[in-house]
């Protein structure tokens, strides 16, 4: 009986072989209203309340991290020239609500109440 030759492997060195997973999209972690995000290019994010209207162009420049084809850069504590661009998409947006419920066992006590966080919708425009 002749041997089964060996199926080829996907991985190369720990590594996919194949074209599709090589490209590379630069990222940046940045801090917004005390918060860190993970964006890229094009994503859109709920942050903490901004003051800023519909359509206006904000920029972030505490950047904590930033990776891509050249390379990644990390500060101590923020990345040097570093800024992340985007644009307010809704300023108005609210999260889920959130029920709070209270009770005291054996006293009839029971009180219930429900809170709703407001949040800022941004898209993520560039990474400089």
């Amino acid at each position: 009986m002749a041997a089964k030759p060996l199926k080829k492997s996907r991985f190369e060195n720990g590594r996919l072989r194949s074209k599709l997973f090589i490209k590379f999209v630069m990222y940046a972690i940045v801090e917004i209203a005390g918060q860190q995000f993970k964006v890229e290019a094009g994503n859109e994010i709920f942050v903490a309340r901004l003051a800023a209207a519909n359509g206006a162009d904000v920029e972030f420049d505490k950047v904590l991290l930033v990776a891509g084809d050249a390379g990644v850069k990390v500060g101590t504590p923020y990345v040097d020239g570093a800024v992340v661009k985007a644009t307010v998409l809704d300023d108005n947006a609210k999260a889920d609500k959130v029920l709070v419920f209270k009770k005291i066992r054996r006293k009839g006590f029971q009180k219930c109440n429900g809170h709703r966080q407001k949040l800022t919708k941004i898209q993520i425009n560039a990474i400089a």
